[in-house]
């Protein structure tokens, strides 16, 4: 694969928070990349800090998250080749008797150092996600991304804009 170091390694920061509760809700990340060289963002590491779900007596609630490489209608899951990072944190609750909390994360936290990367992103967005279930309160997401900008060749440049777009 072709690429070339376009700048140093720095972080894009961003967070989302339900329109209305318990709704999914989708904030646009602009890259600014440049398509006339071929820039692509490569990802090094994803982390999600979430809102916490409510502990509510004999209710299961949820917060999830995911960061994409395609604007959805419905959060992505790590099977989706377009979904870069995903977290959830639920409170499993049993009336009368308390509740559990649990939390899920898949890439959300630094790889281990054997992984050259987690993502290639050649389309000029990103798009983070959140959505709630059960809660009775609006819930925000954060997710900050350590990434590079790098000049592709044509080729390794089109395969990537082609299998984004593919994607979807």
């Amino acid at each position: 694969m072709g690429l070339k170091k376009a700048s140093e390694i720095f972080t894009i920061g961003a967070s989302v928070t339900e329109s209305v509760v318990n709704t999914f809700t989708e904030q646009q990340i602009d890259l600014q990349l440049n398509p006339l060289d071929n820039e692509v963002l490569v990802i090094y590491a994803v982390d999600i800090q979430l809102g916490r779900p409510e502990y509510i007596d004999g209710v299961n609630t949820e917060v999830r998250a995911a960061l994409t490489a395609d604007s959805r209608t419905s959060l992505g899951n790590i099977s989706q080749s377009t979904t870069l990072a995903e977290a959830s944190a639920s409170i499993a609750s049993v009336a009368a008797v308390g509740g559990v909390a649990f939390e899920n994360r898949s890439m959300s936290d630094t790889p281990t150092g054997d992984v050259d990367y987690i993502g290639i992103v050649a389309t000029s967005n990103l798009f983070f996600a959140i959505d709630g279930a059960l809660n009775t309160n609006a819930k925000t997401a954060r997710v900050k991304i350590w990434c590079r900008r790098m000049i592709a060749d044509a080729a390794t440049y089109s395969a990537l804009v082609q299998s984004e777009l593919l994607s979807n």
